[in-house]
């Protein structure tokens, strides 16, 4: 019987130990390595994209000057990471705990590896999970000869059984739901990408997968009446989970790999978190996809794909000033 991959040494190229020993100028070189890695990690203007400036450093910190549009920036200027508190060791050592973990990581406990309050390891998860939204959300689905699986998870809403029998009410019914639930729908190609996305229920996905899966992609569906539509664009395969989870025929119709994502991410909700719902919802979803798809690279190539897609993102569409509630989390 092969090794799983995770138990490879394949699997394991950075140690959290290696984070630790590593000084603060060598983790600027990883940092700066990552955020240039298109100019062989030679800094160049933000701004104006020239290539020659002026170095030095200021209260111990790196920082550059544009020759030609005077721009001042520093390492982390513009990106996910601007107008940081902590040194970047911590960063990176944030980053390298949070890729580690394979199902994902609770924010209590790495406020706790760390050393920082609650408040701060909130937001650093949150921007973590921003920059694996930004490869995510670019995920091409599909095409001539693919094949793809859609599949619907509900999340959120939870109503609290009454203790007496007699009080109990059917918490199927819509009367007796708090509105909160939502259901996660995946899109996920076979030997490819996963794409996930939001909605109040399965109807509502419609446009989004057919904006997101190309015409001619074959999909793999369950019984829900929702999809029905879908043979209308789609060559769609059906499957009943109430008679089989696979059907051993010349179509391989089943939606394994989908149910595989949703197996990841209740195992996050019920293990890390506890609960996912409200606003974050798909930042989780997002990052399970993330996570799904990077799931056989090794986590020091992980932790470099991170750190480039934060030091290559924009400032935080959620997180920036979140505390102090200048800028509110998307909805």
């Amino acid at each position: 019987m092969a090794q799983h991959f995770l138990l490879s040494p394949a699997a394991r190229t950075l140690t959290l130990a290696s984070v630790a020993r590593m000084s603060d100028e060598e983790a600027e070189r990883v940092f700066i390595r990552l955020r240039w890695q298109d100019n062989k990690g030679q800094a160049y203007c933000p701004k104006c994209g020239a290539t020659e400036c002026y170095q030095s450093r200021r209260k111990g910190a790196l920082r550059w000057q544009c020759k030609a549009c005077h721009k001042d920036f520093s390492l982390t200027s513009g990106t996910l990471f601007a107008s940081h508190k902590m040194p970047l060791r911590a960063y990176l050592m944030a980053i390298a705990i949070f890729a580690n973990e394979v199902k994902g990581k609770s924010m209590l406990a790495m406020s706790r590896d760390l050393g920082t309050s609650y408040k701060t390891s909130f937001v650093l998860a949150h921007k973590i999970r921003e920059a694996m939204a930004s490869e995510v959300s670019r995920n091409a689905i599909g095409g001539e000869g693919k094949k793809a699986e859609i599949d619907a998870g509900w999340f959120g809403g939870y109503v609290k059984p009454s203790n007496r029998k007699v009080d109990r009410k059917d918490r199927r019914k819509v009367e007796n739901q708090t509105g909160k639930k939502r259901a996660v729908v995946i899109i996920r190609e076979r030997g490819g990408k996963t794409l996930p996305g939001v909605f109040r229920n399965e109807a509502d996905a419609l446009t989004f997968i057919r904006q997101h899966v190309a015409p001619q992609t074959t999909l793999y569906a369950d019984e829900a009446a929702a999809w029905n539509v879908l043979h209308a664009r789609y060559e769609l395969h059906r499957i009943n989970h109430q008679e089989a989870y696979s059907l051993m025929d010349a179509a391989q119709t089943h939606t394994n790999n989908a149910e595989g994502f949703f197996s990841r991410m209740r195992r996050a909700e019920i293990g890390h978190h506890h609960h996912l719902a409200g606003p974050y919802l798909l930042r989780f979803a997002q990052e399970a996809s993330w996570r799904e798809d990077n799931k056989r690279r090794a986590n020091g190539t992980q932790v470099d794909r991170l750190v480039a897609l934060a030091m290559n993102s924009a400032k935080s569409a959620d997180f920036c000033g979140y505390w102090q509630r200048h800028v509110k989390a998307a909805g």
